[in-house]
């Protein structure tokens, strides 16, 4: 929306409602497990009851793929749609999947860049921020990876979200790692899918620990740590593609030249950078052995195959939520259902301990709620 304050001249449409189509397709192949149909199942019942509903998945169980049957329901019901999220990688990486599962309705994808069609698509993609735009225009709304910054952070975009919908349309969310509040909020009105495997059976990668004494030090003096070098002439070598975290951009980009002396192609990314998107769809494309980069891609990227290390993970914005996300990245796929996720440390936290008991625990199969 670019630029508003308090004089600039806001319009809103007050014409008649678009009358969309009924005809819809699912032309997605797969086949959910019955943890996932029974996800969606109830997820659909939550609709037809109007109340909220929040699918609470662990990272890498196919939480896209429960929505489709759902939203499918609603399209031929000639409902409004709209899947937000607070991340643009995330609204990056669902828009060529939804697009395919549903190739026969108008789609379009809104955030900070996108080009729009300007046409009042059936089924909105957007950044929460971009539900400024929208004024009772959804019959459903869902909020993927409800827990992350910014969103939990702005009452005006959690504001936006609610003004987006219209009266009585529901609000669903999806994250593996929902807040306490918001699981406390949903189970007082509305229902709660839990799902703690993955789709294909695997237990989710538990996190190493490996001491990295003074790497910032180091890395200042224009020295890589011989144990990240180590790890990172490891993927090089065995070909596999790589995501290396950092917990602040400047301590990322002083190492970045470093990376670039075992491999000119490793580059490094972060919220604003100019050339993040073009980054991550060559790593995808495998034009790129790997990334650096901050918590900006801790969650909304899958890529086969990935191995994942955090340099710092004793930082604080490495939280029990981060890592855990972090880790999700790793193990995706059928083919790669394993990878290395190690945390070099200058000291081990709580939250570090935290989070590797919990995706213990989701591997027992127990969910702590």
């Amino acid at each position: 929306m670019g630029r508003v304050s308090t004089c600039t001249e806001l319009i809103v449409w007050n014409g008649e409602q678009p009358i969309y189509p009924t005809a819809h397709i699912i032309a997605w192949q797969g086949t959910l497990t019955p943890r996932q149909q029974k996800a969606s199942n109830e997820l659909t019942a939550s609709n037809s009851k109007r109340i909220p509903h929040l699918i609470h998945a662990v990272c890498g169980s196919g939480k896209t793929e429960i929505l489709f049957e759902p939203i499918h329901k609603l399209l031929t019901e000639g409902k409004r749609v709209c899947i937000a999220a607070p991340r643009v990688d995330v609204i990056l990486e669902l828009e060529p999947r939804l697009r395919a599962a549903f190739p026969q309705t108008a789609i379009d994808a809104l955030y900070g860049g996108a080009e729009t069609t300007m046409q009042s698509a059936q089924l909105i993609l957007a950044t929460t921020h971009q539900l400024y735009r929208f004024h009772h225009a959804f019959d459903a709304i869902f909020v993927d990876e409800a827990d992350a910054f910014p969103y939990t952070a702005e009452e005006t975009l959690r504001r936006a979200v609610r003004k987006a919908a219209k009266p009585g349309a529901p609000v669903h969310f999806v994250t593996a790692t929902p807040s306490d509040k918001l699981l406390a909020d949903i189970k007082k009105t509305g229902q709660v899918s839990t799902i703690n495997h993955r789709y294909h059976g695997h237990p989710l990668p538990i996190p190493r620990y490996d001491a990295l004494w003074n790497y910032a030090k180091h890395i200042q003096k224009g020295k890589l740590p011989k144990k990240l070098a180590n790890w990172t002439e490891e993927r090089l070598c065995r070909k596999e593609p790589f995501l290396i975290f950092f917990h602040h951009i400047v301590l990322m980009e002083q190492a970045e030249p470093l990376f670039k002396k075992l491999d000119a192609r490793i580059h490094a990314v972060h919220a604003s950078h100019p050339d993040r998107k073009e980054h991550v769809q060559a790593l995808r494309n495998k034009e790129v052995p790997g990334l650096l980069t901050t918590t900006i891609l801790e969650r909304g990227i899958t890529i086969p195959n990935v191995q994942v290390a955090v340099v710092g993970s004793e930082q604080l914005i490495f939280n029990k939520g981060a890592l855990i996300q972090i880790g999700g990245r790793v193990g995706r796929s059928v083919q790669h259902p394993t990878g290395d996720f190690v945390l070099f440390h200058h000291g081990i936290t709580y939250a570090m301990d935290e989070a590797k008991n919990e995706i213990i625990q989701l591997n027992k199969g127990g969910v702590r709620s």
